[in-house]
């Protein structure tokens, strides 16, 4: 089918505007269908909408992706509608740990792609640069939980060894160095791999 194919089909059984200029961009990348273009392109097609997506990486595309509608996404982990599609329009996910947990069974989500479906990795790396550098890195357990549907036990685990391995390679500077310098070099570094640390360590 050529664009133009596309485009007369996307217009006589949808209903939808698309001129063969937008799937063309479609086809190169340059461009990305909204979830309503992306479901009239896979029937269409005559494929599903996951068979269009080589990755899915938002909320969006993993619910469209398993042809799931909004409003039944968020039944299903007990949010309402307009408060599900504000999080999903704006990439920001604000569900607690209940929902959260809730959204990765729905969507059949491991903890890697529900951080970057729900848009938190900033917040999972402050977590744990927090747990490293402090005291009492269990206090951070429930934090780190709240982002990520993991086996209490195992979380635990792994910020032990995450604290335990930046206390290691700041132990040799300890006292030396100024109070916010990170422990060093090598401390620094750590704390700059945070994430990368943690993903290794979980094994996930």
């Amino acid at each position: 089918m050529t664009p133009g194919h596309v485009a007369y089909g996307l217009r006589a059984q949808y209903g939808l505007d698309v001129p063969p200029e937008t799937v063309t961009a479609w086809e190169r990348g340059v461009g990305r269908p909204d979830a309503r273009e992306l479901t009239a392109l896979a029937g269409v097609l005559w494929c599903s909408p996951g068979d269009l997506l080589a990755a899915a990486t938002t909320l969006r595309e993993h619910r469209v992706a398993r042809g799931m509608e909004p409003e039944d996404l968020a039944r299903w982990i007990g949010l309402d509608p307009k408060a599900y599609l504000r999080m999903e329009d704006s990439g920001r996910w604000r569900g607690n740990e209940r929902q959260t947990a809730a959204l990765a069974r729905v969507l059949g989500l491991g903890p890697r792609e529900l951080l970057d479906a729900t848009g938190r990795d900033a917040e999972l790396a402050e977590v744990l640069r927090n747990a490293v550098v402090a005291t009492r890195w269990q206090a951070y357990v429930r934090p780190a939980a709240k982002l990520l549907p993991m086996h209490r036990d195992h979380l635990e685990d792994v910020l032990q060894r995450l604290h335990a391995g930046y206390r290691a390679r700041t132990a040799a500077t300890y006292g030396r160095d100024d109070p916010g310098d990170g422990g060093g070099e090598a401390g620094r570094a750590y704390l700059e791999r945070i994430v990368d640390h943690f993903w290794a360590l979980a094994r996930l």
